[in-house]
């Protein structure tokens, strides 16, 4: 790849982790492309050399946003198919995560948002809701493999709206609440 492909292609990542971080933090309506530009450094002209559309940015920082999981655990050495439930409910259900809606999972964030986006975004967040089941019903015990899935269904949503419900709350002592209710439950969802 030539100098100028590269360097065209680490701005394109540099635009769409801005995006991923900002839209989390805001909402899908809550960013614009030029004040996106800015904080990414660039003007807003340089857009379209990376973009066909807003729509194809967001769905690209929605996919960015999904991968963040992966990305963040193989930084740190940990591999996701030896985490027990109990493990992914400490680390998605915490006051860390309620704390940097940036930095955390999508739909925790913009699960409301996403639901009236496009086709494209709405098709990035389905698979991403088939590999989380996915995931966590390989984690959870049963007599069968719908078993499973429905536990897996069920902590998940659980996390996500727990997580959404501690970060509304203007009580701490009841957001606590919120998160240690959440995680306990979906911890226990391998016995």
């Amino acid at each position: 790849m030539g100098r100028s492909q590269l360097e065209k292609q680490k701005t394109h990542e540099k635009i769409v982790e801005t995006a991923s971080r900002r839209l989390r933090e805001a909402g899908l309506e809550g960013v614009g492309v030029a004040d996106l530009m800015k904080e990414a450094g660039l003007t807003v002209g340089g857009f379209y050399k990376h973009f066909a559309s807003r729509d194809d940015l967001v769905a690209e920082a929605i996919q960015s946003a999904f991968d963040s999981w992966g990305r963040k655990l193989q930084a740190e050495g940990v591999d996701p198919a030896k985490m027990t439930a109990a493990d992914i409910a400490d680390r998605y259900v915490s006051t860390y995560h309620r704390d940097n809606p940036g930095e955390g999972c999508p739909f925790a964030a913009l699960t409301s948002d996403i639901s009236r986006s496009g086709a494209k975004a709405r098709a990035i967040a389905t698979d991403g809701l088939r590999r989380n089941f996915e995931g966590l019903a390989s984690k959870a015990a049963g007599a069968d493999e719908a078993e499973r899935r429905r536990k897996a269904i069920t902590a998940f949503a659980m996390m996500a709206g727990g997580v959404g419900l501690a970060r509304l709350s203007s009580d701490e002592a009841l957001s606590a609440e919120i998160l240690e209710t959440v995680r306990d439950f979906v911890a226990g969802i391998d016995k």
